[in-house]
């Protein structure tokens, strides 16, 4: 169902240590009193804008429809990157145009607009200055077409495919490490089979309580795409791993398909 109050969600690569996210819960609050704000994370590494999109990817549709994604993920904050805000399946975002929206901007259909920039922002905030003020208007029913100026270039960022070998193998790469030390991969959950990564192969199991503690794990996370895990441990520091490490999966062969290639070995 639609929201019945303004719903904001807030993602940022802020921390808690300042005030920068109180200024910009300010600024919506001043204009929107009566809307629900959602801390979703202000822990995003400083400048990544990588961890930004996909973080927003996991939960951005999970929302009731009419919900606005405020995201500031900035490093170039004051130059000529644009302003955007985009309305995409029924929900609003706005944020920088750096690719952090990618994941609203890939669904068909969706539409992106530039934003102006007021004369007395601050060319370090505008988060508080530029974002802050778009979404509470699109919070209070302002549709996106009005809030700017058409914007057909938006900068699209996508996941890198893995490489398939002529063997069937799978080359990936680690896409990114959440909190637990778990090292997400670009491959998709495919049914049985192994994941190598730093000269271990580990087989792909259904949880992360199949393997005893301490034992490495590879599964397949809620958002579809295997990870690797070390059960009650961090497998990104266990092995060294960060964004881009390789890992070849190899899907386990059906019986049939095992027979056949037996047969051919005996000829």
């Amino acid at each position: 169902m639609p929201v019945s109050r303004p719903l904001v969600t807030l993602l940022t690569d802020f921390g808690t240590a300042d005030g920068y996210v109180g200024e910009v819960k300010g600024a919506l609050l001043m204009a929107v009193p009566e809307a629900d704000i959602v801390d979703i994370s202000h822990d995003v590494p400083p400048q990544d804008v990588e961890s930004g999109r996909l973080a927003l990817a996991r939960y951005w549709r999970r929302f009731p429809p009419g919900t606005v994604h405020l995201v500031v993920v900035d490093p170039g904050v004051g130059a000529d990157r644009a302003a955007i805000a985009v309305e995409s399946a029924g929900y609003a975002l706005v944020g920088p145009d750096n690719g952090v929206l990618s994941p609203a901007l890939l669904v068909p259909g969706a539409v992106a607009v530039a934003l102006a920039v007021p004369p007395h922002a601050a060319p370090t905030f505008h988060g508080r200055d530029v974002f802050a003020p778009a979404a509470a208007a699109l919070a209070l029913g302002t549709g996106v077409v009005e809030l700017g100026t058409p914007y057909e270039h938006a900068v699209v960022r996508r996941t890198p495919e893995p490489e398939r070998w002529g063997d069937g193998t799978l080359r990936g790469e680690v896409i990114s490490i959440d909190h637990f030390g778990n090292a997400v991969t670009n491959v998709v959950g495919l049914r049985g089979g192994t994941l190598e990564v730093a000269g271990i192969v580990i087989t792909v199991s259904r949880a992360y309580a199949d393997v005893l503690p301490g034992a490495l794990i590879a599964v397949t996370g809620s958002n579809g795409l295997l990870e690797i895990a070390e059960r009650d441990g961090s497998a990104a520091r266990r092995l060294g791993l960060a964004r881009g490490s390789p890992v070849l999966f190899r899907a386990k062969k059906e019986k049939g398909e095992k027979e056949r290639g037996e047969r051919r070995e005996s000829h």
